[in-house]
């Protein structure tokens, strides 16, 4: 059985930085590409980057240079580390997985950019 579980989500002020996690389970982690989603409210749920099995990265360009995916695949743990906050950064973010055309996600976890 699949799981996501998201955490690190908290109210932080313009410009500045936080991390998120991504802990998963039931999967041989090592194999499979890894993404974040965001869904601000009232917007449509958008990809925000990515991660493959072999550590190539790709980013929203609303996220490019300010944001970094990595993993540590002993951990099953993605994480996305966001700098330079923004008040449009707030949203909910989601851990993402495609199993066999499959979408998998966690609950999500909230960040919140306000002064």
């Amino acid at each position: 059985q699949v799981q996501l579980v998201e955490s690190g989500g908290d109210l932080v002020q313009p410009g500045g930085s936080l991390r998120l996690s991504c802990a998963a389970s039931g999967i041989i982690f090592s194999r499979y590409h890894m993404g974040w989603y965001r869904q601000a409210p009232e917007k449509e749920r958008e990809w925000v980057a990515a991660i493959t099995g072999g550590f190539t990265t790709n980013y929203a360009n609303s996220v490019k240079g300010r944001f970094t995916i990595s993993r540590d695949n002993a951990k099953k743990t993605v994480y996305l580390q966001m700098n330079s906050l923004k008040p449009e950064d707030t949203a909910v973010y989601y851990c993402n997985i495609v199993l066999n055309g499959v979408n998998y996600w966690g609950k999500g976890t909230l960040v919140t950019v306000s002064s």
